[in-house]
């Protein structure tokens, strides 16, 4: 005898799940993202917050978010050109839902085992600031 297969009763997740997973759910690029949160960096510097990513890949992330505008590239008027890269409002947009993930990560690891900074909100303010974990606000 087969079972009878239920209806899913969650709401369509669709158009905004899908949309936001689409952009975020890429190899490497929440960490790029959450990187740039914290301002402007060139690419080598992001080689040196991200080592495990090769040129190769990051090159491929960049291009990826700039065009679906979630990050800018500006070329600095140096000699030799210089690139940076920062995020735009759509990319300020998506750090709530990074955050998310990260406070669902470090419940899952176990609070205070993880060594990436993590941003925490001014409560008067609504400002987020960057901290070491073991730090208090």
């Amino acid at each position: 005898m087969s079972l009878k297969v239920r209806k899913n009763r969650s709401p369509l997740p669709s158009c905004p799940l899908t949309q936001c997973m689409s952009i975020i759910g890429g190899a490497w690029t929440a960490n790029i993202i959450w990187y740039l949160s914290a301002g402007p960096r060139r690419f080598n510097e992001l080689r040196v917050d991200l080592p495990g990513i090769s040129a190769k890949v990051l090159t491929t992330r960049l291009r990826e978010l700039s065009g679906k505008g979630i990050l800018a590239r500006e070329v600095k008027p140096t000699s030799p050109p210089s690139v940076e890269y920062h995020l735009t409002r759509s990319g300020h947009d998506l750090m709530p839902a990074i955050e998310a993930i990260i406070a669902v990560g470090r419940k899952l690891k176990g609070v205070g085992e993880c060594d990436t900074p993590v941003n925490t909100r001014h409560a008067d303010s609504g400002i987020s600031v960057r901290q070491q974990p073991d730090q208090r606000v």
